[in-house]
């Protein structure tokens, strides 16, 4: 390929039309239809390209450049991640795991008042095994919700302690598309390869945890004093514990993950563990594995692949569309802006500016964090590599500022909307609207709250030495790489 810069007709400018039309079919679809779809994204991108081609002075080149993105290492790193987790997701979905925290609710007893704090609790275990916030949402929803609004639990709390735990699930799991691209964007610089998911992991635990136990604790106090009964426990016929026993290969898997940080090592171990437990317990047959109903392949092998494309076919669109925004010189120019101001000359000024950088592209994607995530990473990693920053270190900040208050705004995010969407059609409680969710999604509002402090103190902040080892000082990391 050639490394012509591309130029359009009426300037530079034009250069960002294809992220226009991009966050046009976001809001259309978000907004408009209150549809959630990562095709429709997909396709929204794909369709931007083809009308940003039209004004490139050479057709031809802007398409090598669309290649080029989308061919990139990293995008290809994260294409077949985002497959190969999508198979394990599938195999917790299965086996039905949320039907044993139900149980446990009613084993425990508990009354209107503790249900949130046991919801959100209940929910970050579940996202945390599927590594997906909302498809936690759409399982979570009809189980814990119907449940908490029966026995007089707060319905605005409610919903956001389902939707706080898809959140946490979805920021520290190994196997969620938002780890995966925040890791997988950030590059090392003193050896080969990307940031690994399980060293990503093992240092974002500090923050995801401190934030889970504030937002628990909150989540008590208010259940506690906005109960509108405080004595009657849920009542689900047919609950049963055994499916609580799939948590024991999804913790190996974790363990795996963070000790070999090898996210393939991790899912086959996950897999093969899950599958013989599954077998072994009866909460799986061989044709849930792999099958055929009616002509059609069944199993979670197949549906985790299946499922898995929508946001497989976003991620290349959006690559494509970083490849015409480098084609241009525009992602060049950005950071040469922004380590030119002096906001980002130290290591803490770099931090803020992703910080500030990753919430404000989030906020225009519509709190699609993924996306918003694609389009920023390449800048984050220029940013923060500049002042020595490691690549597990920028990640992290990336990623809990793109799925903090950025993602939760009530007139622009797929959370709330998805949310709002999920508490219609149960008699005798009005919709929660997204500007009602907005406070009661307790976990991104102080995970933010947990970052600045970490920004503001360097707690946590790690430099990249020789052969990507983490250092505490920026100026041995500097001397030994």
């Amino acid at each position: 390929m050639n490394d012509q810069i591309l130029r359009f007709r009426g300037g530079i400018a034009m250069a960002f039309l294809p992220v226009a039309i991009f966050l046009v079919f976001c809001i259309l679809y978000f907004v408009v239809f209150n549809a959630f779809d990562m095709t429709a994204l997909a396709m929204g991108g794909f369709v931007a390209l083809l009308i940003g081609a039209l004004f490139a002075r050479q057709y031809s080149l802007f398409w090598e450049h669309v290649m080029r993105g989308i061919s990139s290492p990293t995008s290809i790193s994260i294409v077949v991640i985002l497959f190969m987790v999508g198979m394990i997701s599938e195999l917790i979905k299965a086996t039905n795991v949320s039907g044993g925290f139900v149980w446990l609710a009613q084993s425990i007893g508990l009354n209107a008042g503790i249900f949130p704090f046991f919801v959100f609790l209940a929910v970050a275990a579940i996202a945390m095994s599927t590594g997906s916030s909302i498809g936690t949402f759409f399982t979570a929803f009809p189980i814990f919700y119907a449940a908490g609004i029966a026995i007089g639990a707060d319905p605005a709390l409610l919903a956001g302690a389902i939707l706080s735990g898809g959140i946490f699930g979805d920021n520290l799991a190994p196997i969620s598309d938002t780890t995966i691209i925040s890791s997988s964007s950030q590059r090392f610089r003193s050896k080969e390869g990307v940031a690994d998911v399980g060293g990503v992991v093992k240092q974002r635990a500090r923050y995801a945890l401190i934030s889970v136990a504030i937002a628990a604790v909150l989540f008590l106090v208010l259940g506690m004093a906005n109960a509108h009964s405080g004595n009657v426990t849920p009542d689900f016929e047919g609950a049963t514990p055994l499916p609580l026993v799939m948590l024991i290969p999804v913790a190996i898997m974790l363990i795996v993950a963070m000790k070999t940080r090898d996210i393939f090592l991790a899912v086959t171990v996950g897999l093969i563990l899950g599958t013989i437990t599954g077998l072994a317990t009866g909460l799986i047959g061989f044709s849930d594995i792999v099958g055929v109903s009616d002509g059609a392949p069944v199993g979670y092998l197949y549906s985790g692949v299946a499922n898995m494309i929508g946001t497989v076919t976003l991620v290349i669109s959006v690559f494509g569309i970083m490849g015409v925004l480098r084609g241009a010189g525009v992602m060049d120019m950005l950071v040469d802006r922004l380590v030119s101001g002096r906001l980002a000359s130290t290591p803490r000024g770099a931090e803020a500016a992703i910080g500030i950088g990753i919430s404000a592209t989030t906020v225009l994607f519509g709190g699609v964090n993924s996306a918003s995530m694609l389009s920023f990473g390449p800048i984050a990693d220029e940013l923060g590599s500049r002042v020595g920053l490691h690549p597990y270190r920028r990640a992290n900040i990336m990623d809990c500022f793109a799925l903090g208050l950025a993602s939760v705004i009530p007139f622009l995010s797929a959370y709330l909307f998805i949310g709002a969407l999920l508490t219609k059609g149960y008699e005798g409680v009005a919709p929660i609207s997204t500007f009602e969710l907005f406070p009661a999604t307790i976990y991104p509002l102080v995970l933010t709250g947990v970052m600045i402090i970490a920004v503001i103190t360097g707690w946590g902040r790690s430099f990249e030495g020789a052969d990507g080892l983490v250092e505490k000082s920026r100026q041995t990391a500097l001397q030994d790489a």
